[in-house]
């Protein structure tokens, strides 16, 4: 990466420098050229962090307001001017134009970004693994949800997802062993609680109750979403007349 390069090389002329010109033990330059190392690098992962954030608010109001291409194009424009100077935002970027695809139900496209995303970015490694599922490739939908999982250890959605798949595909054992498994992690979640219970009961398990990070993976039928989606506004106008 460019920033540890640079950081490396700055640090190095520093700390020779400092020796050839100085009467101070050999380790004093050392520690400073370490010290010196750290300060730059730090400066350089700010500046690239920030400027990468700025961009970020961009892509967000874009999709905000339904402009998925203009979203990717500029998710499109970080990957391409700071993946060489900073690790993981290639991956991250992939990530984010995967789950951008994936919202646009284009899962051919969000399919080849996702594979090649960030591991500890748990929604787009649930959506891999969604569409893995949709291929009928269980092996390889346990396989990204492990991955999710062991990065992403206290998410009571993604634990909830992983056995929310598992049930669709009939393995609803291993369903309930996810869900204990992660409430071992999380500690008194009702929602996670009352599925499990759902699940030993032999009954469906209710995701409605995450909202909209529920809605984003898109595992409802669009007719069944807005028929609860219209149910739920009914009933808020009916609180506000009384």
């Amino acid at each position: 990466m460019l920033s540890v390069l640079i950081s490396l090389v700055i640090a190095s002329l520093f700390g020779g420098a400092l020796f050839l010109t100085t009467s101070l033990p050999e380790i004093v330059s050392i520690v400073t050229a370490l010290a010196a190392f750290t300060l730059i690098y730090v400066v350089m992962l700010k500046q690239v962090m920030k400027r990468v954030g700025d961009a970020m608010d961009l892509v967000q109001k874009d999709i905000m307001s339904n402009r998925p291409d203009a979203a990717i194009h500029k998710l499109e424009a970080v990957q391409k001017k700071y993946a060489y100077w900073q690790f993981f935002i290639k991956k991250q970027m992939n990530s984010q134009i995967g789950m951008v695809y994936y919202l646009r139900r284009d899962f051919k496209k969000a399919y080849d970004y996702l594979e090649q995303g960030f591991v500890r970015h748990w929604v787009a490694m649930a959506m891999l693994a969604i569409i893995q599922m949709k291929r009928n490739q269980p092996k390889k939908m346990i396989s990204t949800f492990d991955k999710a999982v062991s990065g992403t250890r206290r998410e009571p959605l993604l634990w909830s997802l992983y056995a929310f798949c598992l049930e669709k595909i009939g393995d609803r054992n291993k369903a309930v062993k996810i869900m204990e498994k992660g409430l071992k992690k999380i500690k008194n979640d009702e929602l996670m609680t009352a599925n499990l219970e759902a699940l030993n009961a032999g009954g469906k398990m209710k995701m409605q109750g995450y909202g909209d990070q529920w809605s984003q993976f898109q595992l409802e039928k669009q007719g069944a979403m807005i028929r609860k989606q219209t149910k739920a506004m009914q009933g808020r106008r009916k609180i506000v007349r009384r």
